[in-house]
């Protein structure tokens, strides 16, 4: 039996050993605007969109996240150093809890429904989502997830073929959601990374689009300058690309949550793209914002309803000040004190939060940045 034992102890030993991250950043292909083998599927079509809708301020907006970095740690690094010259540097931005899926389902969502792990989680089709209040604007969207294996995968990781897990369902708020999970026409548009080679190849990228690298390129299970490694061959190039970044074209590079936990959920957080005015790259922004204020930011540029949650509470909506200072859209006036507590875990109440549960809820009616109603889901 002890031989039998130090035998199994062995394989799993040297399983582990196989799957150890690697050190250095291997490019998948030429340019991320090529397709390669290791996204697993090839694409063989292009999205389709409505009409361009235009904003108030952008006509597209991006947003690119990463992955459990203090911000300090991530500023140090010379790719994003690098960044910073081209955009605003947001230095009061926060993630809203911990772990990271409750950030993520947040971030569409307007709220983390009390949830305190990345346990694997369905939200019910009658909670609503951004993508309820795009498309009734008909705004066009899409996610693109790295190495997920295929459109609207619905698996709670993937492991390549290589042994390594690099694609996990609890950075993909979207599928996350019932209504948008389950609905075989919106769950086509959460794509992979070859997709998103066409599309961009195609000039075919919608106008809200959500991005999420694997888990070496985000820095999970890597660090900030693997990540870094990872920006300067994926986005660096495509800030370039017309196709990506148009002149009306908003991007926000950001994390999930910080590093370090006792702390408060300061992010490293950066507007980038071709609608930032020459004048503000290169600056910061002290303004007090959370992953909610992507909500409101969107909400406030199309003039959206809104989903009656966070995306609603004045103290953690502001709407990025470059924004409102164009459509006149009154921010707070919180920047760096006086600030909520946004590192606290499980200890909200909320139909995800089993040690505190309440019934799911419908939103609360109110005014959101966008000047629009409250959504309420027919479902």
């Amino acid at each position: 039996m002890l031989t039998n034992y130090a035998l199994l102890l062995g394989a799993a030993l040297g399983s582990v050993a196989a799957r150890q991250p690697p050190k250095t950043f291997t490019a998948p292909a030429a340019a991320p605007t090529d397709q390669s083998p290791f996204y697993v599927g090839y694409s063989n079509d292009t999205i389709t969109n409505t009409p361009s809708v235009p904003g108030k301020v952008f006509d597209r907006f991006i947003q690119i996240w990463l992955e459990n970095a203090d911000f300090v740690t991530a500023l140090a690094d010379p790719v994003f150093k690098h960044l910073t010259a081209q955009g605003i540097l947001l230095t009061s931005y926060y993630a809203v809890t911990h772990p990271s899926e409750p950030n993520y389902i947040a971030s569409v969502g307007g709220d983390f429904f009390g949830l305190a792990s990345d346990d694997l989680i369905r939200i019910p089709s009658n909670v609503s989502t951004i993508v309820d209040l795009l498309e009734l604007k008909g705004i066009s969207w899409s996610s693109y997830l790295e190495n997920m294996p295929t459109d609207g995968y619905q698996g709670y990781n993937y492991t390549n073929p290589d042994g390594y897990t690099y694609y996990v369902r609890k950075h993909n708020p979207l599928v996350i959601y019932d209504s948008v999970g389950m609905n075989a026409t919106r769950g086509a548009r959460i794509r992979n990374f070859n997709d998103f080679a066409v599309d961009v190849d195609n000039d075919a990228l919608p106008q809200w689009i959500f991005i999420t690298p694997n888990l070496l390129d985000d820095g999970h299970d890597t660090s900030v300058t693997y990540a870094g490694s990872w920006l300067n061959y994926w986005l660096v190039p495509l800030l370039e690309n017309p196709n990506f970044n148009t002149p009306r074209t908003l991007i926000l590079l950001t994390f999930d949550e910080n590093e370090t936990y006792t702390v408060n959920n300061r992010i490293f957080s950066l507007l980038l793209g071709g609608v930032i005015p020459e004048n503000l790259r290169n600056t910061t922004d002290d303004t007090f914002y959370t992953h909610y204020s992507t909500l409101s930011t969107v909400q406030n540029n199309w003039s959206l309803d809104n989903l009656g949650r966070q995306d609603i509470n004045k103290t953690v909506n502001n709407v990025f000040a470059f924004v409102a200072d164009k459509t006149r859209y009154q921010n707070n006036g919180l920047t760096t004190h006086n600030l909520p507590l946004l590192n606290l875990t499980g200890t909200c109440p909320g139909p995800l939060n089993p040690n505190n549960y309440v019934s799911w809820k419908p939103p609360t009616n109110g005014t959101g940045a966008g000047g629009g109603p409250t959504y309420y889901s027919p479902n």
